[in-house]
């Protein structure tokens, strides 16, 4: 569903909703979240941002919650992250949206070295640059040594975005 809440056109980018026997009904006790998470025909909103492709595929882009921002532009960053691994030297990245006083919200990147590696950050923004539209080229990018991950491994990008908060202050 677009932001309106109709149907997407092919290649537009909308939020996911699921709906059939096996989709659960609601959650226990929680008549309130239920109402927040289901539409009034009884869709689930996933939280996952996607569209839908020529050959009828869906592919998801991303979460809503990561959604970025900038200058008015949307930005997912599982596609900034998607060419950010693929770059020699990178085990892994998360690409959040910190304040900006100019763009509202500004892209940064926190990115894993591979064992024995030393990406530079200059030179994977330039590469970036050729790459990507601007306005999704991260304004910073950090190299560090892990990303904070929940007891189920999930890295905790509201952690990176508390700790990255003051970027731009």
């Amino acid at each position: 569903m677009d932001d309106a809440g109709q149907p997407c056109a092919v290649d537009q980018i909308g939020h996911l909703q699921v709906s059939g026997p096996n989709v659960f009904s609601g959650y226990w006790r929680m008549p309130e979240k239920t109402r927040e998470e289901f539409t009034d025909d009884g869709w689930f909103k996933t939280g996952d941002v996607g569209k839908i492709e020529a050959d009828s595929y869906v592919t998801i882009v991303g979460r809503s919650k990561d959604l970025i921002i900038s200058g008015g532009y949307n930005v997912y960053p599982a596609e900034i992250e998607g060419f950010i691994n693929d770059m020699a030297g990178v085990a892994e990245s998360a690409v959040i949206g910190v304040p900006h006083p100019d763009f509202g919200e500004a892209v940064v990147a926190v990115v894993v070295a591979k064992p024995g590696a030393a990406p530079d950050p200059a030179a994977m923004i330039a590469s970036l640059k050729a790459a990507i539209a601007n306005f999704k080229v991260p304004k910073k990018l950090f190299v560090v040594a892990d990303l904070p991950r929940n007891a189920m491994g999930k890295v905790q990008k509201n952690l990176l975005r508390d700790q990255h908060r003051s970027l731009f202050d």
